[in-house]
């Protein structure tokens, strides 16, 4: 008999376990059915923000309901990361980020959150490659002119549109990976940092190609491009490794994540709908006319190349002697 009333006692508590899910899951089926809300850690106009306008735009479209790009930025992006941080894991605070949410963990000594632990990943969007650029006046005709140019002892500058960012760590993995001193000046994003190269302020700046007319002008000079292999859009720039700094690759990329413990219902809902977003024909053109190459990868794959990028850029945040005041 007692065994007959255990076995009822634990029929009865199941079933108010699964009624108690009932309303959660069923809440995760229907998502979204209520505005969303996609933080971005920098100010309107960059890439981060365009890539997060542009997934935003093709979600609200399929799902029915908005997904509102709120700019958050400051603090090298740490004030938009709190946020979804802190945010409920529901699927109704997303995050777009770019290089700086991997690299902070490393140039900050405390941050408000813990970047492996605190969030989860949902999808790398694209990779962007790279030039280095320098003012027409830098007597350097090719990478490896430049590098001879820095070994013969001339002092040379390199802008970036702020510490930890894209700009920075291709320029500190560039003089690393040389073994070159070159000075870095940074700057408040890389509109001004690209206008003080062409003042000629500063002697070069490794940057996002959005700065393909000033080359066609003639007021900046490309001399590579910073990925792995030639890219396509400029298919006449070889790349910096082939100039001459073995191992080099440095990537602007931009990616979605979303506060830790999302329900894998959502989670699911979320990273098809970006995917979807992102391999459309329209997405495709143009992030490709920008250098861009589109990835859109499984929420696993994310979170590898997050932890590989930690542990890339470790040594030469280390070596560059790289932390935020």
């Amino acid at each position: 008999m007692i065994a007959r009333a255990s076995r009822a006692l634990a029929g009865a508590a199941l079933v108010a376990a699964t009624l108690a899910m009932a309303p959660a899951a069923s809440a995760q089926s229907g998502f979204p059915s209520r505005p969303v809300r996609m933080l971005v850690p920098f100010a309107p106009g960059g890439t981060t923000d365009i890539m997060a306008r542009m997934v935003a735009q093709q979600m609200a479209q399929a799902w029915g309901q908005p997904t509102l790009v709120d700019n958050r930025p400051g603090a090298n992006g740490i004030i938009a990361s709190e946020m979804t941080a802190r945010a409920a894991p529901d699927g109704y605070t997303l995050l777009y980020v770019a290089i700086g949410h991997a690299i902070n963990s490393l140039i900050y000594r405390k941050l408000p959150y813990d970047t492996l632990r605190d969030f989860t990943p949902v999808s790398l969007g694209a990779t962007f490659t790279q030039l280095l650029l320098v003012h027409p006046g830098v007597p350097a005709g090719s990478a490896a002119e430049l590098l001879a140019l820095a070994r013969s002892g001339r002092p040379l500058t390199y802008a970036s549109g702020g510490l930890g960012s894209s700009q920075h760590l291709a320029g500190a993995l560039f003089a690393h990976l040389a073994r070159i001193n070159i000075e870095h000046v940074p700057y408040k994003g890389g509109a001004p940092a690209l206008a003080d190269l062409m003042a000629r302020n500063v002697d070069l700046m490794i940057i996002q190609p959005t700065s393909a007319d000033m080359v066609k002008g003639g007021r900046v000079r490309a001399l590579a491009v910073s990925s792995a292999r030639r890219h396509p859009v400029f298919a006449d720039l070889p790349t910096i490794a082939e100039a001459g700094v073995k191992g080099f690759q440095s990537e602007a990329w931009y990616g979605l994540v979303a506060p830790a413990r999302l329900p894998a219902p959502v989670l699911r809902r979320v990273h098809e709908q970006a995917v979807a977003a992102l391999t459309s024909k329209e997405s495709r053109e143009r992030l490709t006319a920008q250098g861009g190459e589109v990835v859109a990868s499984s929420p696993e794959a994310f979170a590898a190349f997050i932890r590989d990028e930690i542990a890339r850029y470790a040594p030469v945040v280390k070596a560059a002697g790289i932390v935020a005041e």
